[in-house]
């Protein structure tokens, strides 16, 4: 059996979203330093809907093809809706992670999440 499955490969071979959102509403990075994976998720949000995201992402091709997932799953999403990703859902999408790359899926979502936070803090901000 393939270590990885034909969607893993898809978004390595050919990752969607990848670049930069110069004017982002929301920016995220995270990084494991175990592995030595690094995401950044760049958002752009009207209304409460993410019309766009980006992601630069220093990794293996678990982590380049979760990152790439995570970034469809999101886009045109509401931001509360958003905020329900997981690592489990990127996964499934992928059809499967092997278990030892799993952590690339749960820096996906923690990517997206820290970029949500960063978004939510600077609403804040404009309020006051």
């Amino acid at each position: 059996m393939a270590l990885y499955s034909e969607k893993v490969m898809e978004h390595f071979l050919q990752p969607q979203n990848v670049g930069v959102i110069e004017d982002a509403d929301g920016v995220g990075e995270v990084g494991n330093a175990k592995c030595g994976d690094i995401m950044k998720m760049y958002l752009k949000i009207d209304r409460d809907i993410i019309t766009d995201v980006k992601f630069e992402t220093f990794g293996c091709a678990s982590a380049i093809a979760s990152s790439s997932m995570a970034t469809e799953l999101i886009k045109g999403q509401r931001v509360e809706d958003a905020m329900k990703l997981t690592n489990q859902a990127v996964a499934e999408a992928l059809d499967g992670l092997p278990p030892h790359k799993l952590h690339c899926s749960v820096l996906a979502e923690e990517a997206i999440q820290a970029a949500l936070e960063d978004y939510r803090q600077k609403q804040e901000r404009n309020k006051e």
